[in-house]
């Protein structure tokens, strides 16, 4: 029962991502109004041409792969960078968002501690 609950929040945690991701590249969602710093913060990200096509293609990347169970292991990987970042901003700047923010870090650890095995042959010293 619980890989099934961990599969379904899986598959909407990788559409989520993937939602994200291809917003940052093709606008479609509005944005909700910003602060004067997190405009500050916003026009810091955009002087920085790469970053949101980077971030954009990892939430892309990561959402299908965590989204599929056998590649699951490897996605939640490759998201849990953009993870941590949602998490502190939200943290730090954005506190009014970081209910959705706690619910996406926790099934991405989830993830990651469902497929411990997966990892254990990287991090085992030998």
């Amino acid at each position: 029962m619980k890989n099934k609950i961990l599969t379904v929040l899986c598959i909407l945690f990788g559409l989520m991502m993937i939602n994200s991701g291809l917003n940052k590249f093709f606008n479609y969602m509005p944005m909700p109004e910003l602060s004067e710093e997190m405009m500050q913060i916003m026009g810091g990200f955009l002087t920085i041409k790469w970053i949101f096509p980077l971030v954009a293609i990892t939430e892309i990347v990561g959402g299908f792969l965590i989204a599929i169970p056998k590649t699951r292991a490897l996605g939640a990987l490759i998201i849990l960078p953009v993870m941590v970042g949602i998490f502190v901003h939200h943290l730090v700047h954005d506190l009014s968002g970081i209910g959705i923010a706690v619910i996406l870090f926790a099934i991405n650890i989830w993830a990651i501690v469902a497929n411990w095995r997966k990892y254990e042959p990287i991090i085992k010293m030998q």
